[in-house]
């Protein structure tokens, strides 16, 4: 799956799981960038994303996440596994 196919999915998935039609990732983006991001939020997106992806994430690789670009890097490495 190519870079820009899993960042459309987790758009999809960012705004179905913080319900708000108007969210746009990119790579640079945080949960300061997003106002319903939060710390709750934070763990339906992880959910929602392991599941659209059928992969299962560390609790090592979340806490080194810094932004969503970090995120997909994760995703990229788990799939091509």
């Amino acid at each position: 799956m190519e870079r820009t196919e899993i960042l459309e999915k987790l758009n999809e998935i960012y705004r179905d799981t913080l319900d708000n039609e108007d969210i746009t990732i990119e790579d640079e983006t945080t949960a300061d960038d997003i106002e319903e991001w939060d710390s709750l939020s934070h763990i339906q997106l992880i959910v929602a994303i392991e599941r659209a992806f059928g992969i299962k994430f560390t609790s090592k690789e979340i806490l080194r996440w810094n932004n969503v670009g970090e995120m997909i890097n994760s995703i990229e490495n788990h799939l091509s596994k």
